[in-house]
């Protein structure tokens, strides 16, 4: 067993991420035994609300927290001092090579490099996605423009040597491991697919009776059919394309509803949906606190999300996919994203849309009637595919390989 694990992340302990999808795995970890330290860049307003929480949960499972904090209010400035602060940060734990370093993307994995160098360390380079491609993709960084340019270069370079240097190279995807092992690298990693899973203890099976009260509870029509978006709304979800799907089904099943079980500004989702001629009272808009949100997945008859399908969504595992399928929900959602056009193939646990136009979307709702109306069928899929109990497990399996090479 290794002295320590130190899990290094750009990404707050406090934000909702740091608490779906990096603490349920590494609680997991020190329960194994693991003695697991966290390094994190932590948003000063998240410190604010939850850390007392996240104290209390470290120090229950004995893991060490430090921290720096987050900045953003210059742009490319602070992405600088958030890099040193963070390796300030890292400098201060690690000393010798009795440290495996679990970077989680980029920036950190830049740490862990140049400490591998120094001393010796073993260095896991959790990517993610692909973290320069994700930036052009997105339109935060454009190759007209200069710095971007010379950015985007760098971190493509740098991807390469962080892939051929690691210890061990965790993705999200079977997509992505592919895409990386068409690039013929010397020598090429070890690398094992790890997607974003699912804590089925917390997101558990609601039983119709629960879903009765639920709706009631929302003050939903119990025989409305609610379809549900689950998460942030952000850089990569097609909201207009989403809503354009709800206007046609809407058309065919006027007891539609469409619920967002999201954080984001109600009002913005609003007025994407007047635009769009989509009356009030077919939206709700709920903000959720983690606990909440099995009670209103429970609510739903079927999942919706658009991604967009551009190179770097190769290596894009969707959280909600997990979690909607754990609360026995199918999906609708696009090809070209990740592995699911695999998953949904393989499992029939949803609907794929190839093209965002109305002939699509009335062959997708023809499908509706043909998908598996149990829940536990579902859940079945999410137990198999995106367990949390699996995601630790391959995360030991690495730890233990790293040990036993040292």
């Amino acid at each position: 067993m290794p002295n320590k694990i130190l899990f290094i992340s750009i990404d707050g302990m406090t934000d909702p991420l740091g608490q779906s999808q990096v603490l349920p795995y590494l609680i997991g970890l020190s329960e194994k035994g693991y003695k697991i330290n966290i390094a994190s860049c932590e948003k000063e307003i998240n410190l604010k609300r939850h850390k007392d929480i996240i104290n209390s949960i470290v120090s229950k499972h004995s893991i060490t927290w430090s921290y720096c904090f987050y900045q953003t209010k210059i742009p490319f400035v602070s992405q600088i001092q958030n890099y040193l602060n963070l390796k300030r940060t890292v400098d201060r734990i690690v000393k010798d090579n009795t440290t495996i370093l679990h970077c989680r993307s980029y920036l950190p994995a830049l740490i862990g490099l140049q400490l591998k160098r120094k001393h010796a360390n073993k260095f896991i380079f959790d990517m993610r996605g692909f973290w320069a491609d994700e930036r052009i993709d997105g339109n935060i960084w454009h190759l007209r423009n200069p710095l971007h340019k010379i950015l985007y270069n760098y971190f493509k370079r740098k991807e390469i040597e962080l892939i051929e240097k690691a210890d061990y190279v965790v993705t999200l995807t079977n997509n992505a491991k592919r895409e990386i092992e068409l690039w013929k690298l010397k020598p090429m990693p070890k690398i094992k697919v790890i997607p974003c899973c699912v804590d089925l203890n917390h997101f558990v099976l609601k039983n119709n009776e629960d879903k009765i009260n639920n709706r009631n509870k929302l003050d939903i029509v119990q025989n409305s059919y609610v379809v549900g978006y689950l998460g942030s709304l952000g850089t990569w979800y097609m909201l207009d394309e989403m809503f354009d799907f709800f206007k046609e089904l809407h058309e065919k099943k006027t007891n539609s509803i469409f619920f967002f079980i999201t954080n984001d500004k109600e009002q913005d989702i609003r007025n994407v949906a007047e635009s769009k001629g989509i009356l009030p009272e077919c939206i709700i808009v709920k903000s959720a606190k983690r606990e909440d949100v099995p009670n209103y997945i429970s609510c739903l008859d079927i999942g919706l999300f658009f991604i967009k399908p551009l190179y770097s969504k190769k290596g894009s595992s969707p959280t909600k996919l997990a979690e909607l399928l754990a609360g026995g929900i199918p999906i609708i959602t696009n090809t070209g994203v990740g592995d699911v056009d695999e998953l949904i193939l393989r499992t029939n646990c949803g609907i794929l849309v190839s093209s965002f136009n109305k002939e699509e979307y009335k062959d997708a709702m023809d499908k509706i009637q043909t998908l598996n109306t149990g829940k536990q069928y579902y859940r079945n899929i999410a137990l198999t595919n995106f367990s949390l109990k699996k995601g630790i497990e391959s995360y030991s399996m690495i730890y233990d390989y790293l040990t036993a090479d040292k």
